[in-house]
């Protein structure tokens, strides 16, 4: 793992790519880091207890003073004791201010499933999320980052789905805070059916996290991401640049930025994409650095026509 003070590494791994970016035009789009991108960096909880690392609460700082980002993006499993925490979401909080960081929202996972068929564990599972849209709004994030999971068949799996995040957003709408649901494995990374459920949950807090890479449906089924992207983005209120692995020009090998990026600004998306770093063949900072390269060169690209 490279450390603190290699965030520039990308220069020297694609050189060329980092000039290229310079243009005098701003982009249609901001760039946020998802806390992710540093999993195997930061401290995090897992069904283990939590794992060895640096203390999630210098996430702001390193976004800020490694990768020069001014906008994060948090994953609940780097805090999941301390979503009730006052004091600990102050100090999170204050070290944002004191970098001038905005926080954009909070990814949930572990909570349970939204659309499980058992009535009483899918009130559990809305139940549960309520404390990290309360930590949400401390926090000042837009969303929390929610996942549509069920069981059954098509028409079921949208019917109880909607049905979870329809009462989760009646508790949302008390506190301004949007639910958002990201293309994340099972029928929510077939755009069609999770356009579907936007549909039927119509509610104005409920959108969607379209994320880059995340649409294989099953180890034998993976959806076309392009179209997935197109299906999604008309309710996106956050989009997901998810990166693997780089070729010598700096371009993501699995996907097609140029294309993506496009997609997203025909949709007239103007937001924040958070950069989302999964690979391996690079560190965590240089894969970072190497993912907002690309947005950089691959937006400005897209901006030129």
């Amino acid at each position: 793992m490279a450390g603190i003070g290699t965030g520039l590494a990308a220069s020297s791994v694609f050189p060329g790519v980092l000039s290229s970016c310079n243009s005098p035009e701003p982009l249609f789009f901001s760039i946020s880091l998802a806390q992710w991108s540093l999993n195997n960096t930061l401290k995090r909880w897992t069904s283990n207890g939590y794992t060895d690392g640096k203390d999630p609460l210098d996430f702001p700082v390193m976004a800020r003073n490694q990768f020069g980002i001014d906008a994060v993006e948090y994953v609940n499993t780097f805090y999941f004791e301390k979503a009730e925490d006052q004091s600990y979401l102050a100090e999170l909080k204050n070290r944002c201010e004191g970098e001038g960081v905005k926080s954009l929202l909070i990814m949930v996972d572990s909570e349970g499933n939204l659309g499980d068929p058992d009535e009483e564990m899918r009130k559990q599972a809305v139940t549960n999320h309520y404390k990290w849209i309360e930590a949400a709004k401390f926090l000042d994030c837009h969303s929390i980052r929610v996942n549509a999971r069920s069981e059954g068949s098509w028409e079921e799996q949208m019917k109880l789905s909607s049905e979870g995040l329809h009462s989760l957003c009646e508790f949302a709408d008390g506190h301004g805070i949007n639910v958002i649901v990201e293309n994340h494995g099972g029928l929510s990374s077939n755009g069609k059916w999770l356009s579907g459920v936007m549909e039927m949950v119509d509610h104005p807090l409920c959108g969607t996290l379209p994320d880059f890479g995340n649409f294989r449906i099953s180890d034998d089924e993976e959806y076309d991401r392009y179209l997935g992207m197109e299906e999604l983005m008309p309710w996106a209120k956050g989009v997901s640049a998810k990166s693997h692995e780089f070729d010598d020009e700096g371009n993501e090998v699995r996907t097609d930025y140029y294309k993506m990026l496009k997609i997203v600004k025909d949709s007239g998306y103007r937001g924040y994409i958070d950069i989302e770093y999964e690979g391996n063949k690079l560190s965590e900072p240089d894969g970072i650095m190497a993912t907002k390269a690309l947005l950089e060169k691959a937006g400005a690209a897209v901006m030129a026509g």
